[in-house]
């Protein structure tokens, strides 16, 4: 008998954390409320392109090869968890677990957490304990929950990068810690602190980071203004890295999916994704439905298509219309987003898929940094961003 008090149903359930949540709380309100919203994206594709590149990735690599603990993983085998609440073949969710299981003991998990990209693939420890009933991963979530409070912060509460990277707010960091924190605090009844902690830092990058101008966000901010790019006026980076703003969008969504109704934040997560569909709906390119690598910059010849950032936004775009946070005219930004992505999507001569032109793991940079980051194939960021979109669209 499972130990968790809220055992998961193996009905299929809706993509993104609010079908994660509904998992743990079945019976309630917030779970019930997602059974009565509509699919998205119309009739379901003719390749389940989630099982394609799944069964592939299983095939490259047994749990004990697919690497070490880092966010990238973290984030893949999430998707990989969205599939298997779709499916319900146990072997998917077996997969997870074995990963996880190289890394958490009854102990819990010996991490110090001194940087917020080691923290994302917590977000899996809930939903672990729901789905297994194993209280070793209930004691690592409870010790990533327990870093928070002394965790180093700006003056005005954001959490820094890494313990390292003093005073500075990087885009991407949202994503790394604060979808974890928002979907502890509901599981565990929690909210109090975590609901608010988890909001007000999307809420205080984004005053930092934000372009009113073009709808975009900055890469980074520092406080102090000491770092080299963050010389100028409102001590942040020089330019708008697609994948940041990506993570962000990403990052909104998942919160404002477990964040109570009458929260006093709510709002204005809900402004913050409106704000980037704004930019996401400006910039995107006529051609491909993609976007660039460097956002506004797509007529410069040495930028390019971008495959995990055009996942995330267009994931970010179909939750906001389906949640009633976009109007519906912004579905079709959607839409030609998700056919772009598919377009960079094949299968190899082995039967194998293979998703390309996926940027590696970046930095804060000038212009010619971002531009010579190398376009993988079958990144797991891009592998884990494909299946959250596509499992949105799969539904």
């Amino acid at each position: 008998m499972s130990e968790h008090p809220l055992r998961p149903t193996r009905r299929a359930v809706l993509a993104g954390t609010l079908g994660a949540l509904g998992a743990l709380a079945a019976a309630g309100p917030v779970a019930r409320a997602a059974d009565r919203l509509p699919p998205v994206g119309g009739a379901a594709p003719p390749t389940d392109w989630s099982r394609a590149v799944i069964d592939s990735t299983m095939k490259r690599y047994t749990p004990d090869k697919l690497g070490g603990w880092g966010y990238t993983l973290g984030l893949y085998l999430y998707g990989q968890y969205l599939f298997y609440k779709r499916v319900g073949e146990k072997k998917y969710l077996d997969y997870v677990v074995a990963w996880y299981d190289r890394f958490i003991t009854d102990s819990g998990i010996s991490n110090s957490f001194t940087n917020l990209d080691a923290m994302r693939s917590c977000q899996m420890l809930p939903l672990l304990h729901a789905e297994t009933g194993r209280t070793k991963y209930k004691t690592a979530a409870d010790q990533l929950r327990k870093r928070f409070p002394a965790y180093p912060r700006t003056s005005d509460g954001g959490m820094f990068h890494a313990t390292s990277k003093v005073g500075q707010l990087w885009g991407d960091g949202v994503y790394m810690a604060q979808p974890f924190l928002a979907l502890y605090g509901a599981a565990y009844g929690d909210g109090a602190y975590c609901f608010e902690e988890a909001a007000k830092n999307l809420v205080v990058y984004f005053g930092h980071l934000r372009e009113p101008a073009k709808g975009l966000l900055y890469h980074a901010y520092d406080e102090d203004g000491s770092e080299s790019w963050a010389s100028g006026a409102g001590h942040h980076s020089k330019y708008h890295w697609a994948r940041a703003i990506g993570w962000f969008g990403m990052a909104a969504i998942d919160i404002l999916e477990v964040l109570p109704a009458d929260h006093p934040r709510r709002a204005a997560l809900v402004d913050i994704v409106r704000f980037l569909a704004a930019g996401y709906q400006r910039y995107q390119d006529p051609a491909t439905g993609r976007w660039h690598q460097v956002v506004d910059r797509g007529g410069d010849p040495k930028n390019w298509l971008e495959t995990s950032a055009s996942s995330m936004y267009t994931f970010t775009l179909a939750r906001g219309v389906q949640r009633g946070y976009l109007p519906s005219s912004y579905q079709a930004v959607a839409d030609r987003g998700y056919e772009g992505v598919l377009k960079k999507v094949s299968v190899g001569s082995d039967g194998l898929t293979n998703i390309t032109d996926i940027c590696e793991g970046t930095n804060v940079g000038d212009l010619s940094y971002y531009y010579a980051r190398a376009r993988r194939t079958n990144d797991f960021h891009g592998l884990g961003a494909f299946l959250i979109m596509n499992e949105q669209f799969s539904h």
